[in-house]
């Protein structure tokens, strides 16, 4: 059934209207921007006799609407105002600045049914709710769709192009190259030929990286050298002069190469060869870490469960480093594991959580809102580092970092710990229960019961050397509050 022709909608001088601005960072024929375009819009709704409240103009700046999973928060805050009935009049530069899919516009037309929202630009007036103009929508919406997908089948082919002729595409610096990758720094080149002289004779990427950094080699980036560092170098196309486009080769580079192509060929074998002896020969059973998240070294540092071959044990997270933060303290995971039982059931044998209250399970609308800022945050640092090459990995990591921490610090406060984990398990029966824990393999439980119950269980250095049993001295458990 056909929606029934409405009357001209009328405007009321006064009435409440929304501003949107929006620009993209990627090449727009038109890149108006976001200062002059809520300019024009504030004169239209000085024309109109509108009223445009400072909470409801929104601006998505940096924000592609052609994108399909592109989140636009002023989008998305001016949807709710619609849908909450606080604004009638939507003023914009242009329909495309404000949607070039057209499942956002279906979106805006279901939120504007029978609420006759008016959708204002330079040029003209549209009626949400009107048939016509809801037609003529689509098709503007279609038109601006298409050639999005036109701009970047474009911007594909010319990629693809680039790398047919051999042209390099340089992000960060290749090690060995100037910036634009196009001629040699000898220096370090004599480096790279090194690297792959050194590890076709044998020697390891753990080896290597750490020779180098003894040598105070720094890495393009100036940073000190470690293993993936290694064995992405030892991988790289770039050094022999090869151009690939989507993982396959497609070109000789029109750079000069550091490594021959024989040489390049005969280290990505021996790649694969010590890969695949390494996937061969490890026999590393499936194994359950039940202290994961608490494990912690000594140096401050946490211990991740891993597995020899041989035996299962804990170790210190910085291992694989090549500075002076190095760490290589383990611990056998068994008889840790044993000892931080019988600690568990003591506690557990003597716990009584008739007193506690159940946790929370909302949490503060503040760290709500931060937290879905920060994730935009680091939205918006992917795109830079993954569209602009003067944006280095360097740059994206270390501005990410700081986000990243403030995410995690904000989802480990919590008013109370989940006391309902201890269900059936606290009392006089706590062995009785652990092992029922044990026989079913409920190892989930088992590591939620030991984090409610312990902060860390921290590892030192060994107590004594050799002799029969665990040395339990190197062990220090912190518990959690349990009042």
């Amino acid at each position: 059934m056909s929606r029934p022709k409405l009357g001209k909608a009328t405007i009321t001088p006064g009435e409440p209207a929304a501003i949107y601005c929006r620009i993209s960072h990627t090449r727009d024929e038109d890149q108006t921007g976001v200062d002059r375009q809520e300019r024009i819009c504030r004169d239209i709704a000085e024309r109109l006799q509108l009223r445009v409240e400072s909470t409801h103009v929104y601006v998505d700046n940096n924000r592609s609407a052609w994108q399909r999973n592109r989140k636009r928060p002023g989008w998305e805050e001016m949807l709710r105002a619609m849908t909450a009935d606080e604004i009638r009049h939507v003023i914009v530069y242009h329909p495309d600045r404000l949607m070039r899919q057209p499942k956002d516009l279906e979106e805006l037309l279901s939120i504007a049914d029978d609420k006759r929202i008016l959708l204002h630009g330079e040029a003209n007036r549209r009626d949400l709710s009107d048939p016509d103009d809801r037609f003529i929508l689509r098709i503007e919406v279609a038109h601006a769709c298409r050639s999005s997908d036109d701009s970047s089948r474009r911007l594909k082919d010319a990629l693809k192009d680039k790398a047919r002729e051999g042209n390099p595409h340089v992000g960060n610096r290749p090690y060995g190259y100037t910036r634009d990758g196009r001629a040699i720094v000898e220096e370090e080149a004599e480096i790279v030929r090194e690297v792959y002289r050194r590890y076709l004779d044998g020697e390891s990427p753990n080896h290597l990286a750490q020779d180098l950094v003894a040598r105070a080699i720094p890495t393009s980036k100036g940073k000190a050298w470690n293993p993936e560092n290694v064995r992405h170098l030892l991988s790289s196309h770039f050094v022999a002069g090869l151009r690939f486009h989507l993982g396959e080769e497609v070109a000789v580079g029109t750079w000069p190469a550091i490594i021959d192509r024989g040489q390049w060929d005969e280290v990505q074998r021996l790649r694969e060869y010590r890969a695949q002896a390494h996937q061969d020969t490890k026999k590393r059973p499936v194994r359950n870490y039940l202290l994961r998240g608490i494990a912690t070294c000594s140096c401050g540092a946490r211990m991740g469960g891993t597995n020899s071959g041989r035996c299962a044990y804990y170790r210190c997270t910085r291992s694989d480093n090549t500075d002076q933060q190095k760490c290589n303290r383990a611990v056998s995971a068994g008889p840790l594991e044993e000892f931080v039982r019988d600690v568990a059931i003591k506690v557990l044998t003597k716990l009584d959580t008739s007193g506690y209250e159940p946790a929370a399970t909302t949490r503060p609308e503040a760290d709500v809102v931060a937290d879905e800022k920060d994730r935009t945050k680091l939205e918006e640092l992917k795109e830079l580092w993954l569209h602009d090459d003067d944006f280095t990995t360097a740059d994206f990591q270390s501005m990410r970092a700081p986000i990243l921490k403030r995410l995690k610090e904000r989802q480990r406060r919590t008013v109370k710990r989940p006391v309902a984990v201890l269900e059936g398990i606290a009392g006089p029966d706590a062995e009785a229960s652990w092992e029922r824990l044990e026989s079913t393999k409920d190892y989930a439980r088992m590591n939620a019961i030991y984090r409610f119950l312990f902060a860390a269980v921290i590892i030192g250095p060994p107590r004594r050397k050799g002799g029969p049993g665990f040395d339990t001295g190197r062990v220090e458990i912190e518990p959690n509050p349990l009042d």
